[in-house]
C-alpha cells in the first residue's frame, strides 16, 4: 500500500495507520539485540518477517521460563512478527532470502562479521540487488576493526564499554545487571539507525545504507562524563553503590521497615525543600551548599541526617511526607510492584495478552507513545514456521523467482 494510500485512509476513513506500515522487514537475527531492533519496529505496524533455522528455529525460544515447552520471553520478543523456516546455509537458502530481500525494505542480522558473507549475502551482493535496501547489522565489535571476528554477546560489550566497571559496591566484584542492556541498547541504537536512513531515503530521495551497530559502543554511547572526566583529570568513576557520585543528594536511604527510600534531593531548590522536611533548615540555609559543588564536599554528613530522618519512618509514611513537598522520591521496584501500580496501568504498560496458543499473559506495553500513529499488539508471537505458506507458497515463490530471475 502506497503511503498517499495509508494518508488517506487516516484522513478520510477514520482508521489508524500505524507510523511504519507498509514498511517490511527480514529479520535474520536471533535471541536478543537483532530480535528487540525487529520487535521494536514491528509494534509501530512494520510487516515483520522472521526467518529461522527449520526445525530448531532462534534458540530464545528455549530461553529462561518456559510454558508447553515455549519461552514466555519469546511472547514478547517475537510478538506482531510472522515466522518462516529457510536455512541460510543452503544454496537453496540464500537463494530464498535474495527474493525475499529484493522486495524488503529493511534487512536486520546480528551474526558474527563475515557470516552473510560466506552465505553470499553480503552487503554489496545485496545492495546491487535492492539499492533501496537498508541493512541493519549488529555486532559485538562492529563490522570493522582488529576485534570483529572475535565473538561478541551483551555482557562483553557491558564491560567493554565501561558499564561493568561501575556496576556494584566499592571495593568488591563488579557486578552485571540483571538484563542483557547491553543487547536492547544495541538494539535501540540500531531502530534509530533505520529510521535515519528511511527518512534519508524516502524523504531525500536517496539510496539504502548499512547500519554498523557495535554492542559495546551503544554502551560507552550511555557513559556520560566518563572520557572527558579522565582526559581532563585523570579521574577514573568507579563503582558507588547506590549513590551517585559527584551529584548529590542522590542515594538509597534505609527506613524503620526495612525498606528503601531512593530519594533525589540534587536540585538547589529542591535540597532546601527537603532538608526543612528533615527537620534541618540549618543545612538547606547554609550558603556552602546551595549548589551541588559544596554538596558533594559534604556528602556524607548529607546523607547522615537524611537516613537519620527515614530510619524513624516506614517507607509508605516517608514517600508521602516526601511526595507532599515535592521532593522526588520513590522506591526500589519489584515485579509484584509493578503490575498493580496505577501508573503502568493508567498508561496502558501491562498489557493483557492471549499467546497464539490462546493462554492468557500479562506482557509489556509499546514504548513510545504516539499521538497519532500509536504502536499496538497487532498478533501474538508465532509459532516456528507459522507463515510458510503464506510466504513462501508456491504462487508466491513463482512470482518472485521470475523477478529474481529478470534481475540477473
Amino acid at each position: 500500500m502506497t503511503a498517499s494510500a495509508l494518508n488517506f485512509m487516516h484522513r478520510h476513513l477514520g482508521i489508524t495507520v500505524q507510523a511504519l506500515q507498509g514498511i517490511k522487514v527480514i529479520e535474520l537475527g536471533q535471541l536478543i539485540a537483532g530480535p528487540f531492533a525487529g520487535k521494536t519496529l514491528a509494534d509501530f505496524g512494520a510487516d515483520v518477517i522472521k526467518v529461522e533455522p527449520p526445525g530448531i528455529g532462534d534458540p530464545l525460544r528455549k530461553w529462561r521460563l518456559l510454558k508447553d515447552g515455549t519461552s514466555l520471553w519469546w511472547q514478547v520478543q517475537s510478538r506482531n512478527k510472522r515466522s518462516i523456516e529457510v536455512d541460510l546455509r543452503t544454496p537453496e537458502g540464500q537463494q530464498c532470502a535474495k527474493a525475499l530481500l529484493m522486495e524488503a525494505d529493511v534487512l536486520i542480522e546480528n551474526f558474527k562479521p563475515g557470516t552473510l558473507e560466506q552465505w553470499g549475502l553480503g552487503w554489496e551482493v545485496l545492495h546491487a540487488l535492492n539499492p533501496k535496501l537498508i541493512m541493519l547489522r549488529i555486532s559485538g565489535y562492529g563490522q570493522t576493526g582488529p576485534y570483529r571476528e572475535k565473538p561478541g554477546f551483551g555482557v562483553l560489550g557491558e564491560a567493554m564499554g565501561g558499564l561493568r566497571h561501575l556496576t556494584g559496591e566499592p571495593g568488591r566484584v563488579p557486578v552485571r545487571c540483571g538484563i542483557s542492556i547491553g543487547d536492547s541498547l544495541s538494539a535501540l541504537h540500531g531502530v534509530i539507525g533505520v529510521l535515519l536512513a528511511l527518512y534519508h531515503r524516502d524523504a531525500r530521495n536517496g539510496q539504502g545504507q548499512m547500519i554498523d551497530v557495535a554492542l559495546y559502543e551503544s554502551v560507552f554511547n550511555m557513559m556520560e562524563s566518563l572520557l572527558p572526566e579522565f582526559d581532563a583529570f585523570g579521574a577514573v568513576r568507579e563503582r558507588s553503590g547506590s549513590a551517585l557520585p559527584g551529584i548529590a543528594p542522590t542515594n538509597a536511604y534505609r527506613c524503620a521497615d526495612g525498606g528503601y527510600a531512593l530519594i533525589a534531593g540534587n536540585g538547589d531548590s529542591i535540597f532546601k525543600r527537603l532538608m526543612a522536611v528533615i527537620g534541618r533548615p540549618d543545612l538547606g540555609d547554609d550558603p556552602s551548599l546551595a549548589q551541588n559543588d559544596g554538596r558533594v564536599a559534604r556528602v556524607e554528613e548529607i546523607d547522615r541526617a537524611i537516613e537519620a530522618w527515614t530510619s524513624t519512618r516506614s517507607l509508605d509514611d516517608a514517600l508521602r511526607v516526601l511526595d507532599e513537598a515535592r521532593v522526588p522520591a520513590g522506591r526500589v521496584y519489584s515485579v509484584e510492584d509493578i503490575v498493580c501500580d496505577p501508573q503502568y496501568l493508567a498508561r496502558e504498560m501491562i498489557v493483557d495478552h492471549v499467546t497464539a496458543a490462546g493462554d492468557q499473559l500479562k506482557v509489556p506495553g509499546i514504548v513510545p507513545k504516539l499521538s497519532a500513529t500509536p504502536g499496538r499488539i497487532a498478533h501474538p508471537a508465532p509459532s516456528l514456521g507459522q507463515h510458510n505458506a503464506e510466504i513462501l507458497g508456491h504462487a508466491n515463490w513463482q512470482a518472485r523467482d521470475e523477478r529474481m530471475t529478470d534481475h540477473a
